[in-house]
């Protein structure tokens, strides 16, 4: 790993952070392809070991994985009318299946076969409750069917006008869920189980706290009847919209002719539920815990846990050091950590510092002949500190370090987020509060869907959920913040990603 260019600040300028982050951690490049990237492996073993840990959440739940096709006719967008006018602007399409030579040279040498159009447009996925349920229609007959549990890791295609890495771009990865059920009280635990899933995974897994609630109707899922969603402060005061889970109702059990036979002997339709989080989790995690020396992984995600460096002057210091380094790391294997020994000749130690802190590694050991000889390593933490450790119950004393890390991660970061939020907000403060850098606003809502657009037009600044009980202020608004008109509800605006 080469010597990156030095990080630009947050406070300077926040943006600019996040690129250098990503940069130097090596975590994803910018394509050929415009708006398009490139996840690089270590980037790509954070996702690895998201997918995994969801997954197993996915499994302990009854969902299995199947794939669909990324090829979806573009009739079948037309067939609910909401959804396709949600995804109208963003559709890429396959008219044509060949190319044929011109003679010419250059970029003109060659050019689309006229002969080979389709008769029907396809669009490529943007994402697949179209062409899930014209499946599920043939293969649900009967109540004894249901419920019909099923994920797909995939990815999809969004033409995005404006682009930033893991945040938005226009082809990303991602899980979705596709379900179908006798009934809308099943299809709605089924919604709030993933919820919780999501919550779980985001707190236990990623350290970054999140608000769970519903979305507005100008806010929720092109398609559905409810949209549920987890919400992350980022650490510029920006919300991070990191999942959702969707209650579809019966449109697109109505759409496709998804119709099951009653235990009565009756036909009725199904009720369906998607979800979904993608690799916008990544940039969720760099924005929620990376600091100005790089990228900061919690150990539960960090494709390296544990770096050990051993040093050495000369060549019999080098065998006894890393002798005694490659013993420790098979000992925190065997536990089941991720652990590099890192005994290059290239570098010095200073060097493998920086680039292991780059790599957001949670834990580093250093092992010299001075340690050695008093029978100790010093353990380094990314988060800040060293601490001389006896090497005889190291294997305790680095696993305890990581929950350490992991559990103050996750503190920290939700004190940051209480600190930035407000409640109760005047309509004056919270004009003030968005202008001073933002933060999750909690307040009465009117439910118009005018204020709500005033409001977004005037601070730029969305409701991101009605949030759910837990999240509540514990006082219920009496009037809408904006107008002043006697509140419905309370909502959690800010501005977001």
């Amino acid at each position: 790993m080469a010597q990156a260019k030095q990080i630009t600040p947050r406070a300077k300028d926040f943006s600019e952070w996040y690129g250098d982050v990503i940069a130097q951690a090596q975590l994803a490049d910018y394509s050929p392809v415009r708006g398009c990237m490139v996840i690089r492996p270590h980037g790509y073993r954070i996702w690895e070991l998201m997918q995994r840990a969801l997954d197993d959440m996915f499994r302990a739940t009854g969902h299995r994985n199947a794939y669909f096709p990324l090829f979806i006719p573009m009739s079948f967008l037309a067939k609910e009318a909401e959804h396709v006018e949600g995804f109208a602007k963003e559709v890429a399409l396959v008219t044509h299946t060949r190319l044929r030579a011109t003679g010419k040279e250059g970029a003109g040498a060659i050019e689309v076969d006229p002969s080979s159009e389709l008769e029907e447009p396809l669009v490529v996925r943007p994402t697949s409750e179209t062409i899930i349920y014209a499946m599920f229609a043939k293969w649900i007959q009967s109540y004894r069917d249901l419920p019909l549990l099923l994920n797909q890791w995939a990815n999809v295609v969004r033409w995005e006008l404006r682009t930033r890495l893991f945040l938005r771009t226009t082809e990303f990865l991602w899980q979705e869920g596709h379900t179908a059920h006798v009934d809308e009280a099943d299809a709605e635990r089924e919604a709030r189980t993933i919820l919780g899933i999501y919550r779980r995974f985001a707190e236990e897994w990623m350290a970054m706290p999140v608000i769970t609630g519903v979305k507005t109707e100008s806010e929720k899922f092109a398609g559905a009847l409810r949209t549920y969603a987890i919400e992350a402060l980022m650490q510029d005061n920006k919300a991070l919209q990191a999942g959702t889970s969707h209650n579809l109702g019966q449109n697109f059990a109505k759409a496709f002719g998804v119709q099951y036979q009653t235990a009565a002997g009756g036909l009725e339709y199904v009720w369906n539920t998607s979800w979904g989080v993608s690799t916008r989790l990544i940039g969720g995690l760099i924005m929620t815990h990376s600091d100005d020396n790089g990228l900061v992984a919690p150990p539960k995600l960090a494709p390296v846990q544990v770096a050990i460096v051993p040093i050495w002057k000369s060549d019999d210091e080098r065998r006894q050091v890393s002798g005694v380094g490659d013993q420790v790391k098979t000992d925190l294997e065997k536990t089941g950590l991720r652990v590099e020994l890192d005994v290059r000749d290239s570098l010095k130690p200073g060097a493998k510092y920086f680039e292991w802190e780059a790599l957001g590694v949670p834990v580093r050991l250093e092992i010299g002949p001075r340690d050695l000889a008093s029978g100790q390593a010093v353990l380094a933490r990314r988060t800040g500190g060293k601490t001389p450790t006896p090497l005889q119950g190291i294997v305790g004393a680095v696993t305890a370090a990581l929950d350490e890390i992991q559990a103050a991660l996750f503190a920290a970061a939700r004190a940051r987020s209480e600190k930035n939020s407000i409640r109760g907000a005047t309509k004056a403060q919270f004009i003030e509060f968005m202008k001073g850098g933002g933060g999750f606003a909690y307040g009465g809502f009117c439910g118009n869907p005018s204020c709500e657009a005033e409001i977004k037009q005037q601070t730029n600044a969305t409701i991101r959920v009605l949030p759910d009980p837990e999240f509540r202020s514990k006082e219920a608004p009496r009037t809408c913040m904006w107008c002043g008109a006697p509140s419905v509800t309370e909502a959690v605006w800010a501005q977001a990603y």
